[in-house]
């Protein structure tokens, strides 16, 4: 669900600040020392139920407003906290499962050069996502055989399941272009013709509806791929990434020469993850936290990035806050951003 406005009172035991958010993309701005970055991990670690991170900032009350008119309300008293929905009028007290629900958050912060495994050990953030990301792509391949479909089935006529079948192909041929399949049946054609619709018709659909579950489960994977890629190489100078067949993660520079992950630059590396990031961790009508995107980018990148963000809003509908020091990251879009001042200041 998304967020409609955000505020919290005694910040810092000094700070009161209300946001109102756009339902797509906002850019959050302020000095240094306002408590922006704090502000973004609260929202984050509010929605995620973790209280931990909570109790350790000084804050009276901090609210979160969703679209639906539901309000999330967390009061901090002597470092304990109560957590309660407000909604008609009504206050229940809620428990960090319960929070947790309500939401689907992807946090990228400023550190995003390491990633702490739930041992505890930190890894190299880009190796980590390379692997990942290939560990990905072998169980989408791996698990390519259609499924009987066993839901419930919508009245069609064979002129809209002649359409039908010819949308799901073109994603399966999107699909495709990522690096993967599904296993076909070889006894009938996909997509069918109308002869074969009129002469076959419980077998096309029984197809058809196969594939549409496949289809739903991994065209965002491929999507994914895709637009990566896309934005990866636009933005690079020189060099270009590509995912091989096997799901390697690969970069060569413009003479064809192979170069390793870890030789990027480090403006390059900012951009592999914070793309990987928006791109594979976050859902469909979920919310996404970017905190200080400019990090090692030059001038003319973070005027390029903040395109990228509002096509991928568009696509996902996703909602994104950006949290900047950087009018160049804003760019020309001032009437989606917000500063972060004193409330009544």
């Amino acid at each position: 669900m998304k967020i409609r406005s955000v505020s919290v009172d005694g910040l810092y035991n000094g700070f009161d600040y209300e946001l109102k958010l756009n339902p797509d993309l906002t850019y959050i701005h302020s000095p240094n020392g306002y408590g922006k970055s704090t502000l973004m991990h609260m929202l984050y670690s509010a929605l995620k139920g973790d209280s931990a991170y909570l109790e350790e900032i000084p804050f009276k009350r901090f609210d979160i407003e969703f679209v639906d008119g539901t309000v999330l309300i967390i009061e901090n008293k002597d470092c304990k906290l109560t957590k309660m929905v407000q909604k008609m009028d009504l206050d229940t007290r809620v428990t960090d499962e319960d929070v947790e629900s309500m939401s689907d958050i992807t946090y990228i912060g400023p550190d995003r050069l390491t990633i702490r495994k739930k041992d505890g050990h930190l890894v190299n953030a880009l190796e980590f996502c390379a692997q990942e990301l290939y560990e990905t792509i072998r169980r989408a391949k791996d698990d390519n055989s259609l499924t009987e479909y066993t839901g419930e089935r919508r009245e069609m006529s064979d002129s809209e399941l002649d359409f039908w079948c010819k949308d799901l192909n073109a994603k399966l041929d999107f699909i495709k272009d990522a690096g993967f399949y599904p296993v076909l049946p070889t006894n009938i054609k996909f997509p069918p013709s109308r002869y074969e619709i009129i002469d076959n018709r419980k077998a096309c659909e029984d197809l058809a509806y196969s594939i549409s579950e496949y289809v739903d489960r991994d065209y965002q994977l491929a999507e994914s791929i895709i637009v990566f890629k896309d934005i990866v190489n636009n933005i690079f100078l020189n060099k270009y990434i590509d995912v091989t067949e096997t799901g390697k993660l690969t970069v060569t520079m413009a003479n064809g020469t192979s170069l390793q992950l870890n030789k990027l630059s480090s403006g390059e590396t900012q951009i592999l993850l914070m793309f990987y990031n928006i791109l594979f961790h976050s859902h469909q009508d979920g919310i996404v936290i970017v905190d200080e995107p400019e990090i090692s980018l030059h001038v003319s990148w973070q005027q390029m990035i903040g395109d990228y963000f509002s096509d991928i809003c568009r696509v996902r509908k996703i909602q994104m806050l950006v949290a900047t020091h950087s009018p160049q990251v804003i760019h020309d879009r001032w009437d989606q951003a917000q500063e972060l001042v004193l409330k009544n200041a």
